[in-house]
């Protein structure tokens, strides 16, 4: 019979794996900065899942991802860092502290008053108090340790934001910070227009032949077309990767059309598909596409 493991377990587990005599050659070797990759990768893989409603996956892929917390924990205790418990106790104790409102005097255990809910403006005011609050701490408590980066020093709701998130998420986060502070367009048309100058500016530093002025302006537009889809409420990552998922799934569609009239579009294959039969099958599987996702959603 199975046994039920619980997070105990996932901890011992984790001990034993960087063990020096009895562990695994790979996880001994690991390091923070070596399995930062290995998170990220396991962070997407969540949020796919969960974009797929795939359930039995999502259990899975959390469960991926709770071991990357598990192993920063290990690699932490080793070097008198921190360890898991501690970092459960950081965690609790700062959404404690961040939510007043759900518990009174900063007690886990203490229950609101029903009659003395503060307003979301309350709410708001004490957020910024404490926000305020925590990074002054936080500052002190890396002080000393924390490396800095080079170059201009950033204000502090800019250099806030981690470096190491994924570049259209830091972007979304960068255009919020600023418009909070009055620095953004009323409309969207304004950004619109945005998008059209620095696509003007791109053709331009095409005709140069500038390959460092062309990436400039290419990083120019892009974050100009993440503005577009924080002005219109969509998250540009999540957009980004159903737009991702969305082409290889029609050009699979295009690729099995153009298999069954004896054609392919594998590399170095003599069977070479002129441009007007891509075109035509990529649109043949645009116009199929649709209908097989909904076939699929109501299977």
């Amino acid at each position: 019979m199975d046994k039920d493991y619980e997070l105990s377990d996932l901890v011992y587990l984790m001990q034993r794996l960087r063990d020096p005599e009895s562990g695994c050659p790979w996880d001994i070797k690991q390091t923070f900065d070596s399995i930062v990759p290995h998170t990220l990768e396991e962070a997407h893989e969540v949020a796919e899942a969960i974009e797929s409603q795939d359930w039995p996956h999502v259990e899975e892929e959390l469960g991926d991802l709770l071991f990357q917390v598990i192993f920063y924990s290990q690699l932490g205790n080793e070097q008198a860092l921190f360890d898991f418990s501690s970092v459960i106790n950081v965690l609790v104790t700062k959404l404690v502290r961040r939510h007043p409102n759900v518990f009174p005097a900063g007690d886990l255990y203490a229950k609101r008053d029903p009659d003395s809910c503060p307003s979301e403006a309350e709410i708001h005011a004490q957020w910024q108090i404490i926000k305020h609050q925590e990074k002054a701490w936080k500052a002190e408590r890396s002080q000393g340790t924390a490396i800095k980066p080079k170059g201009i020093e950033l204000v502090d709701y800019l250099s806030n934001i981690p470096a190491s998130l994924p570049e259209l998420t830091r972007a979304d986060k960068i255009q919020k910070a600023v418009s909070m502070r009055g620095f953004d367009w009323t409309e969207i048309q304004g950004v619109l227009d945005k998008v059209r100058e620095e696509l003007i500016e791109v053709e331009e530093e095409i005709e140069q032949a500038d390959e460092e002025r062309l990436k400039h302006e290419v990083g120019d537009l892009l974050f100009a077309c993440v503005n577009v889809a924080r002005h219109l409420a969509i998250n540009p990552e999540q957009a980004l990767r159903q737009a991702n998922r969305r082409f290889s799934e029609r050009y699979t569609l295009a690729a099995a059309s153009l298999a069954a009239q004896g054609k392919s579009l594998e590399l170095g294959n003599s069977n070479q598909v002129s441009s007007d039969e891509m075109e035509c099958a990529w649109n043949d599987a645009k116009k199929r596409h649709p209908q097989l996702s909904a076939a699929a959603n109501d299977a």
